[in-house]
């Protein structure tokens, strides 16, 4: 194969060989400057992203070491108190007993609470203060009332499942 290329590299004109090489560098010269600006433009690329990625690396590393820190917490006991009492209580303290229409308890890990007109935040920090409690909303219907912010709300509540 060497020895065909050389032949016919021999048997073309000085002239037209002294072209051809000199194609050969253009086209060598311009890649070579092709090259050179894509890696400029991909290195521009690359070194405006790096502020955005360390920021995540930071965020990811602090969410790890909080969840290796929650993870060596011992879990939160839940209250052995019984779950309509405790609803009932905890009603009581956010202010909402007043609001309170019915208080249901079928079994012993599941109450149903009836709210006439409640506001709709007091209802969703209600609701919030519970689950540190350990007592998680299972089934929920909220009816807006023509009064804006009021809402009725029927709830579920069970206690929550050890895992």
């Amino acid at each position: 194969m060497r020895a065909k290329l050389s032949t016919l590299w021999q048997s073309r004109a000085p002239r037209e060989r002294a072209v051809i090489a000199a194609l050969a560098i253009l086209v060598g010269i311009a890649a070579y400057v092709w090259l050179l600006q894509a890696a400029g433009t991909a290195h521009s690329r690359l070194r405006a992203s790096v502020p955005a990625l360390r920021a995540q690396s930071a965020r990811l590393e602090q969410q790890a070491a909080e969840l290796q820190h929650l993870r060596a917490e011992p879990a939160p006991s839940a209250s052995t108190t019984d779950l309509r009492t405790l609803v009932q209580a905890q009603a009581e303290s956010a202010g909402l007993s007043r609001a309170l229409v019915k208080i249901d308890a079928p079994d012993p890990n599941q109450v149903v609470v009836v709210f006439g007109a409640v506001a709709f935040a007091d209802w969703l920090n209600w609701v919030a203060g519970l689950a540190s409690q350990q007592i998680r909303l299972d089934a929920c219907r909220v009816e807006a009332l023509s009064t804006p912010g009021l809402v009725s709300v029927t709830a579920t509540l069970v206690r929550a499942k050890r895992q």
